[in-house]
């Protein structure tokens, strides 16, 4: 961890009630860039319905600083946070595009901290270093963009993106995310990019962890990104597509909610 004024910081983060008859297993909340704790909405809320939920603020994101981590680092500090609110139990981790890489490189890291997996539009990685190099050139002029402009204007471009088209106003937060900071999203884009991740690929068959790939029907990268991903898992790996784009669990929050709760209802039922 970094130090913030002589004093190690954690990652920001908060909990949803546990209900009276909940299941065991907590359930583990990572979101995309531009997105924070406080844009899960009506999703959270289902889900929180059957188990304890807790909403990370990733680096950069929220109330939460180390805006110099990597995903490696910011897998170390999401598995900080799993010990501080499950008692040491593993939990049921969902992550959302970025969220959902962070996710990958958790379970990989901290296989036992990890009860199941879901990922929803979340990718392995780019396969070449002339890709990633070009990803990477765009997420810095992109961060530098952001900083000219300011955050209002990026996130009214960034929210006009087609892979966003589904989401209507409550969905798409854009107040939640305006309580980020410039410097910490522009810092996220230069160094938890998908250009500067390592490909994943060949490492995914080692997750011993259930795992459910969700993506929107309607996006056709992600969804052959999600089969991809359950191909390189295995057998413990199921493919779950909503109709939507690519933020289908803002788009169709009951349905997609209700996906990973029927998924994981078997194996809570074993542990």
């Amino acid at each position: 961890m970094s130090d913030l004024e002589g004093q190690v910081v954690a990652l920001h983060h908060r909990s949803l009630g546990r209900p009276a008859d909940a299941v065991s297993t907590r359930i583990v909340l990572l979101h995309g860039f531009t997105q924070n704790s406080s844009c899960w909405g009506r999703f959270a809320d289902r889900l929180a319905e059957v188990a304890a939920v807790t909403m990370v603020d990733l680096p950069g994101h929220g109330r939460s600083a180390h805006d110099d981590a990597d995903l490696w680092t910011t897998a170390e500090l999401v598995a900080d946070v799993i010990r501080d609110v499950a008692d040491g139990e593993p939990a049921l981790v969902v992550g959302y595009s970025m969220g959902g890489r962070t996710a990958l490189h958790l379970a990989l890291a901290h296989p036992e901290l990890v009860a199941g997996l879901v990922t929803i539009g979340a990718t392995g990685g780019l396969d070449t270093e002339a890709e990633r190099a070009d990803r990477r050139a765009a997420d810095e002029v992109l961060a530098a963009r952001l900083e000219e402009i300011g955050l209002a204007a990026f996130l009214d471009r960034w929210l006009a993106n087609p892979l966003f088209a589904g989401l209507d106003e409550a969905a798409a937060a854009r107040a939640e995310r305006l309580t980020n900071r410039e410097a910490g999203l522009a810092a996220s884009l230069c160094h938890v990019g998908t250009g500067t991740q390592e490909p994943l690929w060949d490492r995914l068959g080692s997750i011993e962890a259930p795992l459910l790939a969700i993506a929107g029907a309607d996006d056709a990268k992600f969804t052959a990104l999600g089969q991809r991903i359950v191909d390189a898992v295995g057998a413990n790996a199921s493919l779950h597509l909503e109709p939507g784009t690519h933020a289908v669990h803002l788009e169709q929050p009951d349905a997609t909610a209700d996906a990973i709760l029927g998924w994981s209802a078997g194996w809570w039922e074993r542990q």
